[in-house]
């Protein structure tokens, strides 16, 4: 089988794109497809898949495969992504439209000079911080900010939100020594998150700004992760870090976001998605 696809990345966190508006892919397919796909020796190398698809409750919809094959709910860098393709692939014809995840509905603007996308704006909607909204065990009316969690005799602090899905956020002193490669995999995988978790270390620099690392979900470690930034943003404000409805600047490890959490509880992500290469993907 020949895949027609297209690779794109936000802030380095990449993506395999496939329009299935113009090529359908059959459903018990998908999870082995995006294991193939990702493996940079014998497929193409990505972070995982994204089908870009017929929506009926938006202009356009998207799901997100990881590499492992399991399937996401949210994926802010793959929604820029998809705001760029629908807008440079005529698949919509204005600046602002919507886009359906399986977390639920978006509002997306594209800003866009000599007929290209230059940046993003995504409005992620209200962040959930409920414990069993997470989810994540104990209490469930509680919001879990500066909690006492200890993993492998390491003392931290959890702060845990979800986007549409869970994040784990830890404020570390230094980031370049913050323990992404150790803690990482195994805080994704802890029981006291049922469906697992994303994992964030952030280093705060001032209310406007910080620094952030990140272990995905599925993935491991990516050069960016438009959720867990929103995540990192709320965090800040919840602990103090920040201002609400102000925006910080998130530096990734692939480059910056601005987030913002509205007085409303909307948080907005603004940044920029690029387009690697198109080419036919043999099956």
């Amino acid at each position: 089988m020949e895949i027609p696809f297209i690779k794109m990345h936000g802030l380095g966190n990449n993506y395999i794109f496939i329009d299935t508006f113009k090529f359908n892919l059959e459903e018990d397919m998908l999870p082995a497809l995006a294991r193939k796909v990702s493996d940079p020796h014998t497929g193409i190398g990505s972070d995982g898949l994204i089908l870009i698809h017929p929506s009926d409750q938006a202009e356009v919809g998207m799901r997100i495969f990881n590499k492992d094959g399991s399937e996401g709910r949210n994926c802010g860098n793959g929604l820029r992504c998809v705001a760029k393709y629908a807008y440079e692939y005529g698949l919509v014809n204005q600046t602002s439209f919507k886009i359906e995840a399986k977390s639920g509905v978006v509002e997306a603007s594209v800003s866009v000079e000599d007929k290209q996308v230059t940046d993003i704006t995504i409005d992620m909607g209200k962040p959930k911080l409920e414990r069993s909204l997470i989810p994540m065990a104990g209490p469930k009316a509680d919001q879990v900010v500066a909690e006492q969690f200890e993993v492998s005799h390491h003392p931290l602090e959890l702060t845990a939100v979800s986007m549409g899905n869970p994040h784990a956020v830890f404020f570390v002193e230094d980031i370049q020594t913050a323990p992404v490669h150790e803690l990482g995999p195994i805080i994704t995988d802890d029981q006291r998150f049922p469906e697992g978790v994303n994992v964030e270390f952030v280093e705060v620099v001032s209310e406007q700004e910080v620094h952030f690392r990140v272990w995905e979900r599925g993935s491991g470690i990516t050069q960016a992760c438009g959720t867990g930034a929103c995540a990192a943003g709320v965090a800040a404000v919840l602990n103090g870090y920040a201002r609400k409805n102000s925006e910080i600047l998130v530096h990734l490890s692939g480059g910056d976001l601005i987030i913002r959490w509205d007085e409303e509880d909307r948080v907005w992500m603004t940044g920029p998605a690029a387009i690697i290469a198109e080419g036919t993907y043999h099956y």
